[in-house]
C-alpha cells in the first residue's frame, strides 16, 4: 500500500486510521475501567484520610489492593488531593507524555523525515498494541517506568553518562522489576551510573520507610515474598517463564526447581547477548534485551508489563526497513500482540494448543531475546548520536611552516579541514581526543476479564459483579 503523498491526502488518511482505532478500542478489546488506578487512588485516600494501610485497602467487591513497593504509594500521595475523575484525567496525560518521550528515543531517522504524519501513524499503531492499550486502560504505571529506563539509556549513549542511573533508581523503587537494569550497568562497566541508581533506590526506598514504617516493614517482611497477593501463576495473563510452568502444572504448583533452572539459563543468553551489544556501545540494544529478560525471569508479567518489548521493536523493525524479512517478522509479532489471541485459552490452556496458544507471548519474548539483531552502533538514530563536543576528531593537518626550522610553529588548519575534523565524528575512534564515554548509536467474550461488564483487573481470573 502507497500512502498519501499530498498533505491533505495525509491528513485524511491519519484521520481515518484514527478513528478506526478509536472504534477498535472502544468495542473489541473493551475497557478496563481504570482498576488498577482506583487501586492506587483508594490506597492512597485510606492511608492519608481514614488512617489505614495502603496494604489493608481493597477495592470494593473484591480482594484485591496496593501490591507496589511502599515508595510507589509514596510517589502517588498527591493523588489525595485528586478525586477519582481528576486523577484518571492527570494519568492519562502522564501516560501521553511518558509515550511522547518514549516515541522521541525510540523513532528511527526514516520516520523522521514524515514528520507529524510519520509519528501520528505509529501513534495510531501504539494504540492497538494489546499492552499499550492495557496500561491506559487499566491506569498502569508502564510506559513511565519505560520513559525513566530510557533516559538513562539516551544519557548513556549521548555522552552524558555522568547524569545516567536517576531514572534506572527511580523505576526500581517504585516496582521491583526494573533493579536488573542495575545489573546492566555493572555489565556495561558504568560503576557511576550504577552507584546512583542503587543510592536513589535505596533513599527513595529510606524515604517511604520514615513516611510510612508499618507499612514498609509488612511489605519488606511479609508481601514482597508472596505472589498471591498479585494473582494466580496460571492466570494466562501471565505472560512469564513461571506462568509457563503454572499453567503447565494447574492446578498443582509450578515446580521451583523448574523455574530457576529456566530463569537461569534466560539471564546467561541476556548476560552474553548484552554482553555483544555493549561491545560496540549499542546501548539501545543492550537495554531492549534487558527488558525481554527482566519480562521473562520476573515471576508474574501480565499483559500490559509487555511494553517493555517496545525497544526490542524498534530495533526490529529499522533493520527490518533494509533487511524485509525481518519486517515481516515484526509485523507478524505485532500482529499477534495485537490480537488477545492468548485469551481463547483463558478457560482451558492443556494440550499442545494450549501449551502453544496461551504463552503466546512469551515464545515472542524468548523469540526476540536470541534473535533480536543487536551489537550495532545506533548510527542513524539521531538522538542516540553522541554531542559534536563529545566526538573524536580527525587530527589537525599542519599547514607548511614560515618560520625558521629551529623554532616550528604551525599555523591553525583553514575552516575546510576544521570541518573535515568535526564532521569525522565517530569514525574516527572514540579513543582520540574525545571523552571516555562510548557513542551509542479476543477474543472479547464476555465473561471475560476483557469485559467492560464484568471489571477486572489483570491480578484475577475471578473478575468481581458489576
Amino acid at each position: 500500500m502507497r500512502l498519501p503523498r499530498t498533505d491533505r491526502g495525509r491528513l485524511l488518511f491519519a484521520l481515518a486510521l484514527a478513528t478506526a482505532v478509536a472504534l477498535f478500542t472502544a468495542t473489541v478489546p473493551l475497557l478496563r475501567d481504570w482498576f488498577d488506578l482506583r487501586v492506587y487512588h483508594g490506597a492512597v485516600d485510606a492511608w492519608i484520610h481514614h488512617g489505614g494501610s495502603v496494604y489493608d485497602y481493597r477495592v470494593p467487591g473484591t480482594e484485591y489492593g496496593f501490591t507496589y513497593p511502599p515508595f510507589a504509594a509514596v510517589s502517588m500521595l498527591p493523588m489525595a488531593l485528586l478525586g477519582l475523575h481528576t486523577a484518571i484525567a492527570v494519568g492519562l496525560l502522564l501516560n501521553l507524555a511518558a509515550t511522547a518521550f518514549v516515541l522521541h528515543v525510540l523513532a528511527p531517522q526514516r520516520l523522521r523525515r514524515h514528520g507529524w504524519f510519520g509519528f501520528a501513524v505509529v501513534v495510531c499503531l501504539l494504540a492497538l498494541l494489546e499492552p499499550v492499550r492495557d496500561t491506559f486502560s487499566f491506569g498502569q504505571v508502564n510506559l513511565l517506568l519505560l520513559a525513566l529506563v530510557l533516559g538513562d539509556a539516551w544519557l548513556l549513549s549521548t555522552g552524558r553518562g555522568r547524569w545516567a542511573g536517576f531514572g534506572i533508581g527511580l523505576a526500581a523503587a517504585v516496582k521491583l522489576t526494573p533493579a536488573i537494569f542495575i545489573v546492566l550497568l555493572l555489565l556495561a562497566r558504568r560503576p557511576r551510573a550504577a552507584g546512583i541508581a542503587t543510592a536513589v533506590a535505596a533513599t527513595a526506598t529510606a524515604l517511604a520507610f520514615w513516611a510510612a514504617p508499618d507499612a514498609s516493614r509488612f511489605y519488606w517482611t511479609d508481601a514482597v515474598w508472596d505472589t498471591t497477593r498479585i494473582g494466580r501463576l496460571a492466570y494466562v495473563s501471565n505472560q512469564s517463564l513461571q506462568g509457563v510452568l503454572a499453567r503447565l502444572a494447574d492446578p498443582a504448583e509450578p515446580s521451583r526447581a523448574a523455574w530457576v533452572l529456566a530463569a537461569l539459563v534466560v539471564l546467561a543468553v541476556w548476560a552474553w547477548r548484552a554482553h555483544r551489544a555493549l561491545a560496540v556501545d549499542d546501548f539501545l540494544g543492550a537495554f531492549a534485551l534487558t527488558g525481554l529478560a527482566a519480562c521473562l525471569v520476573s515471576p508474574i508479567t501480565w499483559v500490559h508489563h509487555l511494553v517493555w518489548l517496545l525497544p526490542s521493536f524498534a530495533i526490529l523493525v529499522e533493520e527490518g526497513l533494509r533487511r524485509g524479512r525481518l519486517l515481516w517478522l515484526a509485523g507478524a509479532a505485532y500482529v499477534l500482540l495485537c490480537s488477545s489471541v492468548v485469551w481463547l485459552w483463558f478457560d482451558d490452556a492443556s494440550g499442545i494448543g494450549g501449551f502453544v496458544g496461551s504463552n503466546a507471548y512469551v515464545w515472542i519474548t524468548l523469540g526476540l531475546l536470541l534473535g533480536l539483531p543487536v551489537g550495532q552502533p545506533r548510527v542513524n538514530r539521531p538522538p542516540w548520536r553522541r554531542r559534536a563536543k563529545d566526538t573524536a576528531h580527525a587530527p589537525r593537518t599542519a599547514a607548511p611552516a614560515i618560520t625558521p626550522a629551529s623554532v616550528s610553529h604551525p599555523l591553525e588548519p583553514s575552516p575546510a579541514v576544521m570541518a573535515a575534523g568535526s564532521a569525522a565524528g565517530p569514525a574516527c575512534g572514540a579513543g582520540r581526543g574525545g571523552t571516555s564515554e562510548p557513542t551509542g548509536s479476543t477474543r472479547p467474550a464476555a465473561p471475560k476479564p476483557q469485559s467492560s461488564s464484568e471489571r477486572a483487573s489483570s491480578y484475577t481470573a475471578n473478575p468481581p459483579p458489576a
